[in-house]
């Protein structure tokens, strides 16, 4: 037998079975330059192993967030011969859990004990939709995959402090738009100072991209930190100043729990939705009008504390 004819062959149906494409998405495919075109046998089609691989190559990179065009530019690049082992790691690299907390799993009955004993299916379809919960198929008993189990734990302690699960999760939907914003901006931040000079070709070099991997090692931990940094020094500043409030004489101003409708320019709800995406709209504005009137407030607590600070230093 010929070293040809014991090459693995296939057609465009096994094609589809082997690698879990679909024959019209392997047509796609060819017709957009992804994948060479197979050989003609007579009336037939024939593909082989370097379909196959190239099929599991693609589907690995969408499954990555990478766009067809951006993966037609890499593959490119790969056959004229520039490789793709340093832009794969560096994929690999971003692509790696960027927290050493694993995930556990929970029993329902467990996870209902932990919230009062009485089943929520409401609160579980929320935590579900947030992510806090994953469900585990084809069990016996009903069982949930928790990704980050410092996050259940938390909510249950607000649980178990008084805090409704509702407002538990209403909380967390914006605070996660505030966080992905940060993330966001740290991205941004980090990109134009430092990552700018491996990407600035299209796709990197393999040595560019093996470079910005090792950047992504050492940057990694630094926004975490930075946040918790920034959260601690925050939260003593504003919880000082909100216990002095609630412990004034005059006590605090009773509360308006009533949302309030603000008419803004639609220019400016569009800039909003170009910048975050149309979903996180209410929570940047918000969060950008709380960071307003903090600013606000810390400018008026110093400038009213300049006098007695300016005092003590004469004395």
């Amino acid at each position: 037998m010929s070293e040809q004819s014991a090459q693995p062959e296939y057609r465009i149906e096994d094609l589809a079975h082997h690698s879990g494409a679909t024959v019209r998405t392997i047509r796609a495919y060819q017709d957009r330059g992804l994948l060479p075109r197979p050989e003609r046998r007579g009336r037939s089609n024939v593909y082989g192993d370097t379909h196959l691989a190239r099929l599991r190559q693609i589907a690995d990179l969408l499954d990555r967030g990478y766009t067809l065009a951006s993966i037609k530019e890499l593959l490119e690049a790969w056959d004229a011969g520039r490789g793709l082992g340093g832009v794969l790691g560096l994929v690999a690299e971003v692509d790696r859990p960027w927290t050493d907390e694993e995930a556990a799993r929970i029993s329902r009955a467990e996870l209902d004990a932990r919230f009062g004993g009485t089943p929520d299916e409401e609160a579980v379809r929320e935590a579900i939709e947030l992510g806090v919960l994953e469900r585990i198929p084809g069990r016996e008993t009903e069982e949930y995959l928790v990704p980050s189990p410092q996050e259940l734990a938390v909510a249950a302690e607000l649980y178990a402090a008084g805090v409704p699960l509702s407002a538990i999760t209403g909380h967390l939907r914006e605070l996660r738009g505030q966080v992905e914003q940060i993330a966001s901006r740290f991205l941004e931040f980090t990109t134009e100072h430092v990552f700018a000079r491996y990407l600035e070709h299209r796709p990197p070099t393999d040595a560019d991209a093996a470079e910005a991997a090792t950047m992504v090692r050492r940057l990694r931990p630094l926004a975490q930190q930075t946040v918790d940094a920034e959260l601690a020094r925050a939260m003593r500043l504003f919880a000082t100043r909100h216990l002095q409030f609630h412990l004034s004489p005059d006590g605090p101003p009773p509360e308006d729990r009533e949302p309030r409708s603000v008419a803004l320019p639609p220019a400016t709800i569009r800039a909003v939705e170009r910048l975050v995406g149309a979903e996180n709209v209410a929570a940047f504005i918000a969060a950008a009008a709380e960071r307003e009137v903090q600013t606000r407030t810390l400018d008026t607590l110093a400038s009213n504390a300049a006098p007695t600070n300016k005092v003590e230093q004469v004395t």
